[in-house]
């Protein structure tokens, strides 16, 4: 994940990056420059040939990236293609937040092999209240003038729209205005939350009900329980959801990786404005430089990032997981959920997950769903 640039037309209300307890990106240029963005192309190049790697995600994030513009984008993915070895695919994607697409630069990013991911709070005005710009004007018109293009005219560059779920609003009209605007995929997330600084409709910090059979209130579950009943049972597949495909396989026993579910290791790092290596920006949601490792692509390897012992924490599948964690029947599913949402400010991530109930909810009626569509099957 490489921040081509690292700020954001839009100030999100809620924005865990911006609004958050993590100030580094203060201190660091608002946008990558020309040598960083060519030695990470070279260090992401050392690691595929280093690995014999047939495959690598190049995700191209900020902040908003297309502030960069499409020609620096189109230029740094070029640069990586050009660089790994023979027979290494590399899959490019841009994170945006649509406002900025317009024809010319999406028929540029496609032209370079990058796809486009979206992200929305919703497929209606009403559910994007609190994504507005600095000078607190909606940014729905330009982000759903952006979708629509996308869907009309470039559908083949079209990677899907991630939503963050909020149990505030009715999940069957969310999910049926997010449909509307045609996505070939939707990542549905649990907001950033913890639990020193729970999510919206959880207790509170206060709260020591913790691990499987707390019996907490299960508002984001239900949330999606409500999508799945819509989604599952649809006569064709309406769009593909990450998060209930992934949780599909895992109950069948099949390999999957999120770093919402499952037990595989996190396979991302993120190469910062600067040049600086860090892990995953959600950590960024538990206190001021939970992210960082001290690494930069000038003096390091992504092996060494490897091996920093907070990467390689969350390499460690079960044994890095709260006793209550790899107590669960539920463990190779849920895999304990994702790492940011574990945090507690007296003793780090070795907890579950702030959403355990929700998560055993969703997997449970999974579960069952699946034990039902299958109940006919022969052995």
């Amino acid at each position: 994940m490489v921040k081509v640039h690292g700020r954001c037309n839009l100030a999100c209300r809620y924005c865990y990056l911006y609004e958050g307890p993590d100030r580094t990106w203060r201190d660091r240029p608002a946008a990558a420059s020309p040598a960083v963005l060519d030695r990470t192309a070279g260090r992401i190049a050392e690691h595929a040939t280093a690995h014999g790697l047939r495959s690598v995600a190049l995700v191209l994030h900020g902040g908003e990236p297309l502030l960069a513009g499409p020609g620096r984008l189109a230029a740094l993915a070029d640069a990586v293609r050009a660089r790994v070895p023979a027979g290494c695919a590399v899959h490019t994607t841009v994170q945006t937040n649509a406002t900025l697409l317009t024809d010319a630069g999406i028929t540029t990013l496609a032209r370079h092999g990058i796809r486009v991911g979206i992200s929305l709070d919703g497929g209606l005005a009403a559910h994007n209240t609190l994504r507005t710009d600095h000078a607190g004007r909606p940014s729905w018109p330009a982000a759903s003038r952006g979708a629509r293009l996308l869907a009309d005219h470039h559908p083949d560059t079209y990677a899907g729209i991630l939503t963050v779920v909020d149990p505030r609003t009715d999940p069957l009209e969310m999910y049926e205005s997010l449909l509307a605007l045609r996505p070939p995929a939707l990542d549905l997330l649990l907001p950033h939350g913890n639990w020193s600084s729970p999510p919206p409709g959880l207790p509170g910090p206060t709260d020591t009900a913790m691990g499987p059979g707390s019996g907490r209130a299960t508002p984001y579950g239900d949330w999606l329980c409500a999508v799945f009943d819509r989604w599952w049972p649809a006569p064709g597949r309406e769009t593909r959801i990450r998060l209930f495909e992934e949780c599909v396989a895992l109950l069948l026993g099949l390999p999957a990786a999120t770093e919402s579910l499952g037990l595989d290791p996190v396979n991302a790092v993120v190469v910062e404005t600067d040049g600086s290596i860090e892990q995953v920006d959600s950590l960024k949601s538990a206190y001021d430089g939970a992210a960082a490792t001290g690494l930069d692509v000038f003096r390091h390897t992504f092996d060494d990032a490897l091996r920093h012992p907070g990467i390689a924490a969350r390499q460690a599948g079960a044994g890095a997981l709260a006793a209550a964690c790899r107590a669960c029947p539920l463990l190779t599913v849920c895999g304990g959920g994702h790492y940011a949402h574990r945090y507690r400010a007296d003793n780090g991530f070795a907890n579950p997950s702030v959403y355990c109930a929700d998560l055993e909810r969703l997997v449970r009626h999974v579960a069952a769903r699946l034990a039902e569509a299958t109940a006919g099957d022969p052995p």
